[in-house]
């Protein structure tokens, strides 16, 4: 396991959304770097949080376009990439303390 492993994973992405496929399927949502991979993303939540992973799905999110509220121009946010990822049944990873 190498450290660029473990560096893909961001931050938990907590949502309304995500909670459901926590309680409904045992899915949870990272944020993870653009560089990361399938295969990477697996190795580093299994061993971090000493879970079996299934299976992992994943999502480039497009950045947004806001204006500026003080010059007035397009401002374009960065694009980053989310992981939901699949756990084995009798597995599970307390939220509450990866988010603090």
């Amino acid at each position: 396991m190498s450290i660029k492993d473990l560096q893909c994973l961001q931050a938990p992405h907590v949502t309304e959304k995500t909670s459901r496929l926590t309680a409904k399927s045992n899915q949870y949502a990272f944020k993870v770097s653009l560089e990361a991979t399938k295969l990477s993303i697996k190795k580093s939540i299994e061993e971090y949080f000493s879970v079996v992973v299934e299976n992992v799905q994943v999502i480039k999110v497009k950045g947004k376009t806001r204006r500026d509220r003080k010059s007035n121009k397009l401002r374009k946010r960065s694009n980053w990439k989310k992981a939901y990822v699949t756990l084995a049944e009798g597995n599970s990873i307390d939220m509450e303390i990866v988010t603090e």
